[in-house]
């Protein structure tokens, strides 16, 4: 029996008022659907921080440009941070890193804390230890991810410059080592040490000269022969004095004294750098030459600078090798986009550039056995050019003396090269 229309107003008013009054009842998964929690993002980190704000900025970095190549490198690596960072690289170039020194001791004199000229700088040796002694760079090494990835424990000169532990002031780049290139068709047999390589110049009169002392590769011609020569080769890690520096240097001055008149053009003059010497080389005016760079007569070879018989060697009792660093002066006006092209030199998209015969050929500052599969393939891949040299032919590097060694090397070879001669 249906019910009349009216009598359902009283119930669903009932029904209204019950469902008032009754308590909310939990809900659950059966009820309501649960609405999931919003996914916390995670606070940039203080690398992320400091990316974001270097981007934009400019950093004039302050670094020799005596050799074409690691111009052009610093010119690729300019491209890269422009692409990755919107950081805009200059090449500030040097022909004295001393120039780039005096500017940062000039600014602080002048009471300049901040806004300097100076953002990024290639050091090595006595620039390095006359800015890190004067309170000129900032630590930046523990703030770079790519530091991680650095082998301090088997190059230890990723750590220690010319004797000086670097303690964080500068972050390396690249590893280099000495080695003597010959024209292997023209001298087969080449001298396997310095003092042979005296008797070999008497022999072959000025078919050997040096870079000008002033010039790092020159100093280093003179470091070498003094390892040999030196009565207490140790002696040199420690700084060089009045009285040690004489009587460790009196058989290597002997020596230059007996050497140089059989140089090219009887040593009266000398070539002014590296490539200089190398025009000679390929010229067919000397048979011998030094270069700071494994990869260098590979190089050479593939960019037709030096014949295709021209090869690479290590002395007997080995060479000196080191490693070059930037650092950040106290007062640079851009140090976060500075420390960004810090970290960048030290990816291992850059180290293989870098170890690139084709392009610098600088053995690796990184631990490769860090390295991400993909990223060791960047060195695996790399070719292996006529004229390189292996690690186990390069064999175990000599550490640098003491930079003192060198500002007075150079000092007193500049006083006996004035005039007729030593």
């Amino acid at each position: 029996m249906r019910l009349p229309r009216r009598s359902l107003a009283p119930a669903l008013a009932g029904l209204a008022v019950s469902l008032r009054a009754a308590p909310a009842k939990a809900a659950n998964a059966t009820d309501v659907p649960s609405t999931p929690p919003k996914e916390e993002i995670p606070a940039a980190t203080p690398w992320e921080r400091l990316l974001r704000r270097a981007a934009g900025q400019s950093v004039n970095f302050h670094a020799w440009a005596g050799d074409a190549r690691t111009n052009a490198f610093i010119a690729w690596a300019a491209g890269r941070m422009e692409a990755l960072h919107r950081i805009r690289l200059r090449h500030i170039r040097l022909r004295d890193t001393a120039e780039a020194v005096a500017r940062v001791v000039a600014e602080r004199a002048a009471g300049q804390s901040s806004g300097g000229a100076v953002d990024l700088v290639w050091i090595n040796g006595p620039n390095f230890l006359a800015m890190k002694q004067q309170g000129l760079l900032r630590r930046i090494t523990d703030e770079l991810p790519n530091f991680a990835l650095v082998d301090t424990a088997g190059k230890p000169a990723t750590i220690t410059d010319f004797t000086v532990p670097v303690e964080g002031f500068a972050a390396p780049w690249r590893m280099a080592q000495v080695v003597f290139i010959h024209d292997s068709a023209r001298l087969p047999d080449p001298p396997r040490t310095m003092l042979a390589m005296a008797d070999w110049a008497r022999a072959h009169p000025g078919r050997l000269t040096h870079p000008n002392a002033r010039d790092f590769l020159g100093a280093t011609f003179l470091k070498q022969a003094l390892y040999e020569m030196a009565p207490d080769p140790a002696a040199l890690a420690r700084p060089a004095t009045e009285a040690n520096f004489t009587l460790l240097t009196a058989p290597l001055w002997e020596w230059y004294r007996a050497l140089r008149p059989h140089l090219w053009r009887q040593g009266r003059t000398f070539p002014e750098s590296g490539p200089a010497q190398r025009n000679l080389l390929n010229d067919g005016e000397i048979d011998l030459m030094i270069s700071f760079n494994p990869a260098e007569a590979a190089a050479a070879i593939a960019d037709g600078l030096l014949p295709e018989a021209t090869r690479s060697y290590v002395l007997a009792g080995g060479t000196i090798g080191n490693c070059s660093f930037i650092g950040i002066p106290f007062n640079a006006a851009q140090p976060e986009a500075a420390m960004v092209v810090a970290d960048f030199l030290l990816s291992p998209e850059a180290q293989a550039e870098a170890a690139d015969p084709r392009k610098l050929g600088s053995p690796t500052v990184l631990d490769l056995s860090r390295l991400k599969p993909g990223d060791r393939q960047r060195f695996e891949d790399l070719p292996h050019l006529p004229g390189m040299m292996t690690a186990e032919q390069l064999g175990k590097p000599l550490p640098e003396p003491h930079p003192s060694w060198m500002t007075r090397l150079t000092a007193e070879w500049e006083r006996r090269t004035a005039g007729s001669g030593p």
